[in-house]
């Protein structure tokens, strides 16, 4: 039988996870987060993930930092990162973006340091 369950999130009451990530409609495979109005500062430490993430940028620019290369992130921008990739971010401007994660970010405590 095909899963029929629909799911409706507002932004404005999603919860937050530790880092500022609203979490967004989430399935069994698949999540959302936005990241909003994210400030300039120093780039975070290089964090490993066991889901793979795919992200946009909405508005501002960051420098996505990853296995050695930096990717300018800008409005229009969409991007990967591969499960078990060494990266961070360095928010150069503002930034709101969204990003899906496979699996689920916030399930298991994937989404902890």
């Amino acid at each position: 039988m095909a899963d029929t369950s629909v799911k409706k999130v507002d932004s404005a009451y999603s919860p937050k996870g530790e880092q500022g990530q609203k979490y967004l409609a989430s399935g069994t495979s698949v999540s959302m987060r936005l990241w909003e109005n994210e400030q300039p500062g120093e780039p975070k430490e290089l964090a490993t993930r066991e889901y793979e993430t795919v992200g946009y940028v909405i508005t501002g620019r960051a420098e996505l930092h990853i296995e050695g290369q930096v990717v300018l992130l800008e409005p229009g921008s969409s991007w990967v990162v591969p499960k078990g990739a060494s990266h961070t971010y360095k928010i150069l401007e503002p930034l709101t973006a969204v990003e899906a994660t496979h699996p689920p970010a916030q399930v298991h405590g994937r989404d902890e340091n």
